[in-house]
């Protein structure tokens, strides 16, 4: 079988590779990271410029604003930006996964009204969903939005929020009927994020960034036409959702420039080091045809939980080769890299907790891929 790319799917991950690089060298020189880009990396101007290479919204309807482009010329384009590391963490979430929802669930109004800030680049969300006690359950989520006069009025707590302390909107989960089972019940709003009663409190995790927010919502209004979807109808909603968040390249290729950049320090004349060298180049590249399943729909339903259980583990390990390759003798060399390598270990273990911990994903992949008995 041959999985060779045709030459204009070639030429426009060449095109993005160059773009992407460039980008992450502006990044690395005002100190800022270049592993987890999709997720730390913010730049306002490198946002316009993807804007104008229409490189947001890609695969989106034309007669919505979009591109119109196929899956595949997503594909190349986002895994070239993200493996040179390139800071997209502005736009990310909003090209990835909101402009999806909006175009399948929004009205048409909604979409004429949100959908062109994403596409130019200028606006950013966030998405509300997990919360203190309820964090990859979305079925116990217990933010109530209350009907009020034609609005809801939203009170609540909600977590780990990637983007918050920068973001215009928030995509929330809600619940809108407190007396529905509990996987029922549940709205999708979108919040204004400069509403009265919206509280920001960035988290500082181990490595110092502060991507993650806790976003408390003390009675915020919230129009009644910024209800998506159907009312009460959100959880299939959200599993549709999941499916963008959970089996994208973005869960494969965060630390992918660390591994490029480290292996060349290895003792290859190690068997050991031959081995899990080996061992990290098939992963790779298993992880990467799994991704592409999702990509060309090819893939069962729930199996983004076996790819991102997959792919961010892998992640893992990459960030230990990084560790066990330089060693503490990493300092007297190429310092800057040794830095990388001790963020990214020390940043690993969120690959597996967030968008659904690795447990809760495994009980996915029993339940609803496998069939098993609970």
């Amino acid at each position: 079988m041959d999985f060779a790319l045709p030459p204009e799917l070639v030429a426009l991950a060449d095109e993005a590779r160059a773009v992407g690089r460039a980008a992450a060298e502006r990044s690395e020189a005002a100190g800022r990271p270049v592993e987890d880009t999709w997720m730390v990396g913010v730049d306002d101007a490198f946002a316009r410029e993807l804007a104008e290479r229409r490189w947001l919204g890609m695969t989106w309807p034309e007669a919505e604003g979009g591109g119109g482009r196929s899956p595949l010329e997503r594909f190349v384009v986002v895994e070239a930006l993200i493996s040179e590391g390139a800071p997209i963490a502005g736009v990310w979430f909003a090209d990835r996964q909101i402009g999806p929802t909006l175009l399948q669930f929004g009205t048409a109004r909604q979409r004429a009204r949100w959908l062109p800030g994403i596409l130019d680049g200028t606006a950013r969300w966030c998405i509300g969903m997990s919360e203190p006690d309820a964090g990859s359950d979305v079925a116990s989520l217990r933010t109530r939005a209350v009907p009020d006069g034609g609005d809801w009025v939203v009170t609540g707590t909600k977590v780990w929020t990637s983007g918050a302390a920068l973001a215009d909107h928030c995509y929330l989960i809600a619940r809108t009927d407190p007396g529905a089972p509990p996987h029922r019940g549940l709205s999708e709003l979108v919040v204004d994020m400069g509403s009265p009663g919206v509280e920001v409190r960035p988290i500082a995790d181990a490595v110092g960034d502060t991507h993650f927010c806790e976003v408390t919502f003390t009675e915020v209004r919230v129009p009644g036409d910024h209800l998506v979807g159907q009312p009460h109808g959100s959880f299939r909603q959200v599993m549709r959702q999941m499916e963008h968040e959970r089996g994208g390249i973005d869960r494969l290729v965060s630390n992918h420039r660390l591994y490029r950049d480290v292996l060349p320090h290895a003792e290859l004349s190690r068997p050991l080091v031959r081995q899990e060298v080996a061992a990290l180049e098939g992963a790779y590249r298993l992880g990467r045809l799994l991704v592409l399943r999702e990509v060309l729909g090819q893939a069962p339903p729930s199996f983004s939980a076996a790819t991102k259980t997959f792919c961010t583990e892998h992640e893992q390990r990459v960030a230990a080769f990084g560790a066990a390759t330089l060693g503490p003798a990493a300092v007297a060399g190429d310092a800057a890299l040794a830095r990388r390598v001790a963020r990214n270990l020390c940043y690993a273990p969120a690959y597996t907790l967030m968008g659904g911990t690795t447990q809760i994903l495994r009980t996915i992949l029993g339940e609803r891929v496998l069939g098993l008995p609970r």
